[in-house]
C-alpha cells in the first residue's frame, strides 16, 4: 500500500451514508475515537467528548465565519443587462480592490457583469479553470471601485451562502447552520465542519473546563477540492489567509499537549510552528511525508475520497489505519463530510 499514490485515497461510500442536513441535537452525533498508543477505536457520541480529550489539553478553533460568496448577474454590452446568465463564487482577496472568483459563463479578460444592487464586476485576468481577477464598481465606467468592505457588505446583501452540493437540508435556517455558534471573522466560503457539533451549550462547558484559543483561517474551495496528480506530492494546494491574534500565540507557546479542531485549525497551528509567521496565506500540505510536529490530538468529521482532507488525516493514523478506521465508521453507519459524524485522534 503506497501511501503517495492518490489511488491509496479512494475508498466506497453507501449514499445513504452522506449526511444531507445536521443531526439535532448536536450532542447526539456519533464519534469515533481512536487512540493512536494502543490503535483501538471507540464508538461513542458528542455528549462523550470532554471524557476523551486530555485535561491538561489546549483546544485550538478556527472562528473564521461562511460569507454569502456565491452571487449570480447577467453578461452586458454596454450598460444593459441583457447577455447571458452568470454565477460567480468568490474565493479571495488579491488586493484591496482586486478579487479572486471561480465563473462559470464565458467571460474573458475586459468583459463586464451586471449583478443585484446596481454593482459591476469587470474581468481583469483569466487564471484559468473558470478563475478570474476581477474588480467590483457600482460605476459601468469603473473610475472607482469597491474595497474589499464594500465588496464584502455586496456579498452579504446580494449573495447566497455556498452550501456544498449533497447538502440538501429542506431548512430556512441553512445559513446558521452552516456556521459555528463561535464564527465571527467573516471570509470563508466553506465551514470548518468539525466545529459544527458544538452547540452553545456545549461549547460553554469546553471553555469552563479546558483551556481554549482562537486561530482564523478563511477556508476556499481548495480544502475540499480533489487531488488530480496520481503522485501526491505534486498536488499545489490552494493558498488561504489566515490569522492568529497575539493572545492564541501566547497561549500555543504555553501549550503542553494541544487538540485542534478541524483540518483548518491544525494547518494553522502546524504552519506557525514551522515558520513562526503569525498572518498571510497559508497552503501547508500535511500528509504522511509531512506529519504534524506540533499537534497531539485532532477532531475531525469523515471526508471526501482522494482530498487533502483525508491525506491531513493519514499524517495522523498513517493510511493503513486510515483505511481500517473509514471501514469501521461505514460498518457502523457513521455520517459521513460536512454535517457528518465526527472522529476524534488522540
Amino acid at each position: 500500500m503506497n501511501d503517495l499514490l492518490l489511488s491509496s485515497y479512494d475508498y466506497n461510500l453507501p449514499q445513504e451514508l452522506i449526511a444531507h442536513s445536521p443531526i439535532e441535537p448536536k450532542e447526539n452525533a456519533k464519534l469515533l475515537v481512536y487512540n493512536r498508543k494502543d490503535k483501538s477505536i471507540t464508538h461513542t457520541t458528542f455528549a462523550s467528548f470532554i471524557d476523551f480529550v486530555p485535561k491538561d489539553s489546549t483546544l485550538i478553533f478556527n472562528d473564521t465565519k461562511v460569507i454569502k460568496a456565491r452571487i449570480y448577474g447577467n453578461k452586458i454590452h454596454k450598460d444593459s443587462a441583457n447577455g447571458a446568465k452568470i454565477e460567480a463564487l468568490f474565493h479571495r482577496a488579491i488586493s484591496e480592490s482586486v478579487f479572486l472568483l471561480q465563473f462559470r459563463g464565458r467571460l474573458k479578460v475586459g468583459s463586464i457583469v451586471k449583478f443585484d444592487n446596481g454593482v459591476f464586476a469587470k474581468i481583469l485576468k483569466d487564471c484559468g479553470g473558470g478563475f478570474k481577477e476581477a474588480s467590483f464598481s457600482r460605476d459601468y465606467n469603473f473610475l472607482s471601485c469597491m474595497n474589499e468592505g464594500e465588496f464584502l457588505e455586496f456579498l452579504e446583501y446580494c449573495g447566497v451562502v455556498p452550501l456544498p452540493p449533497y447538502i440538501k437540508s429542506d431548512s430556512n435556517n441553512k445559513e446558521v447552520e452552516y456556521n459555528s455558534i463561535f464564527a465571527r471573522n467573516l471570509g470563508a466560503i466553506a465551514a470548518p465542519t468539525a466545529s459544527l457539533h458544538f452547540s452553545k451549550e456545549s461549547f460553554a462547558t469546553l471553555q469552563n473546563i479546558f483551556k481554549h484559543a482562537f486561530v482564523t483561517l478563511h477556508v476556499g474551495a481548495g480544502t475540499y477540492l480533489g487531488v488530480c496528480s496520481e503522485n501526491i506530492l505534486e498536488h499545489k494546494m490552494h493558498k488561504e489567509r489566515f490569522f492568529i491574534p497575539q493572545k492564541t500565540i501566547d497561549i500555543l507557546k504555553d501549550s503542553k499537549h494541544i487538540t485542534t479542531i478541524g483540518t483548518t485549525a491544525t494547518r494553522v497551528v502546524e504552519s506557525y510552528f514551522r515558520d513562526g509567521i503569525t498572518s498571510g496565506e497559508c497552503d501547508l500540505f500535511l500528509n504522511p511525508k509531512n506529519k504534524p510536529i506540533k499537534t497531539n490530538a485532532i477532531l475531525t468529521n469523515f471526508h471526501l475520497p482522494k482530498t487533502t482532507l483525508l491525506m491531513l488525516v493519514s499524517s495522523f493514523v498513517g493510511l493503513s489505519e486510515l483505511k481500517r478506521i473509514y471501514k469501521e465508521a461505514i460498518d457502523n453507519k457513521y455520517r459521513f463530510y460536512s454535517y457528518g459524524d465526527g472522529m476524534l485522534v488522540l
